[in-house]
């Protein structure tokens, strides 16, 4: 196994490990995890890996999530 992919194989765990730990977190403590995965997918891409379908969907629904606790947060 090559050290590149020996850092995907590590990128892709890291990820799934931030996926099981977003999934099973309630909506405040999702969107503190958000910014991790969503780092630790972009770093799995610039590797070279390919992210999964349901990590993508996950990183965007989170992404929506974040822009909505946003503008709920805005003053009046």
């Amino acid at each position: 196994m090559t050290s590149d992919n020996r850092k995907i194989d590590n990128l892709m765990q890291q990820a799934q490990g931030f996926e099981r730990r977003i999934l099973a977190a309630h909506r405040l403590d999702r969107l503190v995890l958000y910014t991790e995965f969503s780092r630790t997918l972009a770093q799995l891409r610039v590797a070279g890996g390919r992210v999964p379908s349901r990590m993508l969907r996950l990183e965007q629904m989170l992404g929506e999530e974040a822009a909505e606790e946003m503008f709920d947060n805005m003053p009046v």
